[in-house]
């Protein structure tokens, strides 16, 4: 296989309600055709125009990440999983890092644990979760995350979290734990986050959706592995690919920050051209965000990685 970067998909979020069936026929549907990795949002909760047009909102939200990730696992036996990202306030960290050993166990090792501070703050407030000082708040509970994959035990004393002699047992199947993916391009999660992580990833409507646009992040993110000591090398690049196909009129999800911005259109061809560009430009990973999210596109978009595999 010549694939030039590992592709994956992201998985229905609020576009619609998705009944669990439907989730699972997708997940399988998608690692048939020869997807790389099946990606999870872990949001909660969304306020959304109302369909009908009117002033108001709907309220809507997608499956519980960590437990839609088991069961995924369970159904599918090649690609690789991952939450993206998992908002580590939603959870107590050293619990996160429990449910990510699981989840890895389930898999057989093929959980990539993406991480991230959030930002939506109307899920916070309507769950109880604290909103405030996010950055400070993922700093420790990155810490504590990454030493019990990593070394299964750990004693901690901080401002948000103590722990006295936490050990993750049984622990994750691969030495080292699951890889870590930093889902944030902000100068200090970057900080925070380079010198530990196996990749960091930057969201569709932050670049511009284009591989120029991702090649500008990726030089930024790269000179500041090296400010904080790391070869950039070690860090693989990643990115969120925003994918229009037949039918879709605009993916209802997250926050678009205000930017025009234009999805990735037009034939098999040039669908495989356009991604081989996001190649590339340093892309080691690339996760599809696709409009409409259906069996049918999972479908169309396997005859694009055939392309990609010549």
């Amino acid at each position: 296989m010549t694939r030039p970067c590992k592709i994956g998909i992201q998985l229905p979020e609020v576009e619609r309600y998705v009944p669990w069936p439907e989730v699972i026929a997708m997940a399988q549907r998608a690692e048939a055709v020869g997807f790389d990795s099946l990606w999870l949002g872990d949001h909660l909760l969304y306020d959304l125009p109302d369909p009908a047009g009117g002033t108001g909102t709907i309220q809507r939200g997608p499956w519980e990440v960590w437990t839609s990730l088991a069961a995924i696992a369970a159904v599918t036996s090649r690609v690789e999983i991952g939450p993206f990202v998992a908002s580590t306030s939603f959870h107590a960290p050293a619990m996160l890092a429990k449910q990510a050993a699981t989840v890895d166990a389930i898999s057989g090792g093929r959980l990539i644990a993406g991480l991230g501070a959030g930002w939506n703050e109307r899920e916070y407030s309507a769950f109880g979760f604290e909103y405030d000082q996010r950055v400070s708040r993922f700093e420790e509970a990155f810490t504590i995350i990454r030493t019990l994959l990593r070394e299964h035990r750990i004693d901690f004393e901080g401002r948000f979290h103590r722990l006295q002699d936490c050990v993750i047992d049984p622990p994750p199947v691969r030495p080292g734990g699951p890889p870590l993916m930093l889902g944030s391009i902000s100068d200090r999660m970057l900080r925070i986050g380079l010198p530990h992580v196996d990749s960091w990833n930057v969201w569709w409507a932050l670049y511009g959706n284009t591989a120029d646009g991702f090649a500008e992040v990726r030089e930024r993110v790269e000179a500041t592995c090296r400010e904080v000591g790391r070869d950039p090398a070690e860090v693989e690049a990643t990115a969120a690919v925003y994918v229009q196909l037949d039918g879709g009129a605009g993916r209802v999800m997250g926050d678009l920050r205000g930017r025009q911005l234009y999805p990735v259109r037009g034939t098999q061809a040039e669908l495989a051209d356009q991604v081989a560009g996001f190649a590339a430009a340093g892309a080691a990973h690339l996760q599809l965000v696709v409009d409409p999210i259906t069996e049918a596109s999972i479908d169309h978009l396997g005859g694009v990685l055939e392309l990609l595999d010549r």
